[in-house]
């Protein structure tokens, strides 16, 4: 049971009971607690704002490559993860982490490649020790251009 004391001091007390299996005799402990608790502000938001593809030459035209320009609101990131998936976004095809390091703006460029032409659900996730964001978008990959 919780309740409060009767003294002057104001904290919570804490009473348990617990049964004994041997004799059917109960424990009975009385004390205090304390608690603090952290406020952090966490990512807030992650957006992504251009997605270029990256121009090779037909001797390295063995993947695509697009850079995703992504920004974000609240703490700064430690990691990125970068899924793609199926147009619906259903069917996971790739999950990439990397540790990143961003100094006082939250603005930094995502290179990922692509087997083969097609139509992608990219979900970009950035997070931290405390929070994560994450945007999505839908990509089409031609063979070296992406729309």
């Amino acid at each position: 049971t919780n309740g409060t004391s009767s003294d002057s001091d104001s904290s919570p007390t804490v009473e348990s009971v617990e049964d004994n299996p041997d004799g059917g005799c109960h424990i009975y402990r009385n004390g205090y607690y304390g608690s603090s608790i952290a406020v952090v502000e966490g990512i807030l938001e992650v957006n992504i704002i251009q997605m270029t593809s990256i121009q090779m030459t037909d001797s390295q035209a063995e993947n695509s490559l697009v850079d995703f320009v992504v920004t974000c609101q609240g703490s700064l990131p430690t990691d990125v993860c970068t899924v793609v998936s199926d147009p619906t976004c259903q069917v996971s095809k790739s999950v990439v982490c990397d540790p990143i390091v961003v100094t006082d703006e939250c603005l930094l460029t995502i290179r990922r490649a692509f087997e083969e032409p097609g139509t992608y659900c990219i979900n970009i996730t950035l997070g931290d020790d405390t929070s994560q964001a994450l945007a999505s978008a839908l990509i089409s990959v031609n063979g070296g251009e992406s729309t």
